[in-house]
């Protein structure tokens, strides 16, 4: 007879298990009026003046930033969609170094590195860094990548606080 104590599971066990689910409801239909502001900003990036891929690279960057597998999965998967290697998806990761990306893709990285994380000292967005974007995109692409990072960052505390399933469309996990 095995005398030991059974333990609870671990917290870590316990959410695995639980992982059936996100842990909010669909937000669209909590509230509607997310679909309108949705919508708008995905117009309002996809004007022609940055290229998806490049759109899609910085989302992907936002999301490994803030730590949130639902969105670096989400983004990866359109960037496979989209024909891209897998060298230049995973570059994402470490692209200061990397080869595979151009010189306007780190700058939009860049960019929104330093939107989305802290500095200790100085602008989050420098001179230098804002020269280096405008040596590759105009204003109107500026602003785009702007809204963009703006885009994703919208979308992070859903993210973050709803915790819906990596790889699985909201169509298919929210109905």
């Amino acid at each position: 007879m095995d005398t030991q104590p059974t333990t609870a599971p671990t917290t870590a066990q316990a959410t695995t298990r639980n992982a059936a689910a996100s842990r909010l409801p669909n937000p669209m239909r909590l509230v509607p009026e997310l679909g309108a502001v949705a919508g708008a900003l995905f117009k309002a990036v996809s004007n022609g003046s940055v290229p998806r891929t490049t759109i899609d690279l910085v989302q992907l960057r936002a999301g490994q930033i803030v730590g949130n597998t639902y969105l670096t999965v989400m983004h990866t998967d359109s960037l496979r969609s989209a024909g891209e290697s897998e060298q230049r998806i995973t570059a994402v990761a470490s692209w200061q170094d990397a080869p595979y990306l151009t010189d306007a893709e780190t700058a939009a990285l860049a960019l929104a590195e330093a939107v989305l994380q802290p500095t200790t000292h100085g602008e989050r967005v420098p001179d230098e860094l804002y020269a280096r974007a405008a040596e590759h995109y105009d204003d109107k692409a500026l602003a785009t990548l702007a809204l963009a990072i703006g885009q994703v960052g919208f979308f992070i505390p859903l993210a973050l606080i709803g915790k819906p399933l990596p790889g699985v469309k909201p169509s298919e996990q929210w109905t």
